[in-house]
């Protein structure tokens, strides 16, 4: 629970550092837009001056507008101030395009210290937020009207057009951290949701292996019960019943321990022994159940000591384990072979069988928890993926390797390697 709320916290610290990373680059570029609209304003405004300073069609329609002359034309007054207003704005959005501006404005061309002006229909006067830029003319309207001529440029929505010239670093920068966000969020969730999935997991074989205690306490009453009756014919029988149940119960002791494997903090007994005698025992005790099975199985060990530090219990059950699957997964009748020697400083124990193979794209896999073969004749055998998984754990807690051989219907060699004590 502390990890996740760690984990929690430095992914929020983390996405807040990126907003506030992002909002400071933010405000330099809309400080670098603003510095390069203003350069842009100032080329404008000189070419707007420098157009307007002199007389042509534009500046005398001007001229008759702003002073209210209806002389020269036969329309009236107020068609002159339109076509005046209509031709003025187009002459200032070809001079801001010409600049690279390219924005809504509005215009007021007025006389000061008069009422004389003419203006874009969306002028405002009472509007103090909106950016506005006063030109003021010369030439040949002030000396038209012998006072001093302003043209006066507003600009509406001048926020909106910094961040749509800094949409190539805004959203860009939006769609990444979008995608961070997402991508974190989605980790964090599968990364708990499997935790979840171990936890059931652990839960399972805990509860499992407590039941499973009061049938097998039942077996060995049976068994010493039996045992009181027993007959040369039934002692053979009796003893098997007798060392299974004893088997099966420390290997339920064993099992609730393997909680622990997942969460890395398991701690096997290893001990310095002879594993030769636990390794007979098993094969000979795997014999006498295959020969009741119909599975040929034969075993060669070389050696007369096989000293080295180990669990017993947990390894013999990982060989018991590989044995069981060599006997399952086969199509015809079973034929398994088990090998023991020294090389190299390291006992190798290597099972061999004529099974069904496992495919290349799967020989990686088949150790990973749950995971299970989805093709061929695999289906026929139940089991919940867990088998393998946990031999290849306590060959690894024994600082050992497995090496898997496989071709597909010709059968499988898999091999242990384990380190010899010095």
């Amino acid at each position: 629970m502390k990890k996740r709320n760690i984990y929690i916290i430095i992914f929020i610290i983390s996405v807040i550092g990126l907003v506030i990373i992002q909002y400071q680059y933010l405000r330099i570029g809309l400080n670098l837009a603003n510095v390069r609209f203003n350069q842009n304003i100032g080329k404008s405004v000189k070419a707007i001056q420098s157009d307007l300073s002199h007389e042509d069609k534009l500046t005398f329609l001007l001229g008759k507008a702003i002073t209210n002359d209806d002389t020269y034309f036969k329309i009236e007054l107020d068609s002159v101030r339109d076509a005046s207003s209509y031709f003025l704005n187009d002459f200032l959005e070809f001079k801001l395009l010409e600049n690279g501006i390219k924005t809504d404005f509005s215009y007021k061309l007025f006389v000061e210290n008069s009422s004389l002006h003419i203006n874009s229909p969306n002028f405002n006067d009472q509007e103090i937020k909106l950016k506005r830029y006063p030109i003021p003319l010369n030439g040949y309207l002030p000396d038209l009207v012998q006072n001093k001529v302003t043209l006066e440029l507003q600009f509406n929505r001048i926020n909106e057009y910094f961040l749509f010239q800094l949409n190539g670093l805004t959203i860009p920068s939006l769609i990444f951290l979008t995608a961070i966000i997402f991508v974190v969020i989605w980790v964090l969730r599968s990364f708990y949701w499997q935790q979840n999935i171990i936890s059931m997991t652990n839960d399972f074989i805990n509860n499992l292996t407590h039941e499973l205690k009061t049938p097998i306490f039942s077996i060995g009453l049976a068994s010493k019960i039996l045992q009181q009756k027993e007959n040369e014919e039934s002692k053979t029988y009796l003893e098997i019943i007798r060392n299974q149940n004893d088997r099966l119960k420390e290997h339920i002791d064993k099992v609730l321990q393997l909680a622990s494997l997942d969460k890395n903090n398991i701690n096997l007994n290893l001990i310095k022994t002879d594993f030769l005698p636990h390794l007979k025992r098993l094969c000979e005790e795997f014999k006498f159940i295959s020969k009741m099975e119909e599975v040929d199985f034969n075993y060669e060990i070389k050696g007369e000591i096989f000293m080295m530090k180990c669990e017993p219990m947990h390894l013999s059950n990982a060989i018991n384990n590989l044995l069981d699957n060599a006997k399952k997964y086969s199509m015809e009748t079973p034929k398994i072979i088990l090998t023991a020697e020294i090389k190299n400083k390291e006992l190798q124990i290597t099972v061999k069988d004529n099974g069904i193979g496992i495919e290349k794209k799967d020989q990686q896999k088949i150790f990973k928890k749950h995971y299970r073969v989805s093709q061929g004749d695999l289906y026929t055998v139940k089991g919940y993926g867990i088998g393998l998984n946990y031999v290849k754990k306590i060959i690894n807690l024994h600082k050992g390797k497995i090496i898997l051989e496989s071709k597909m219907k010709e059968g499988t060699r898999i091999t242990i390697k384990l380190p010899i004590a010095s």
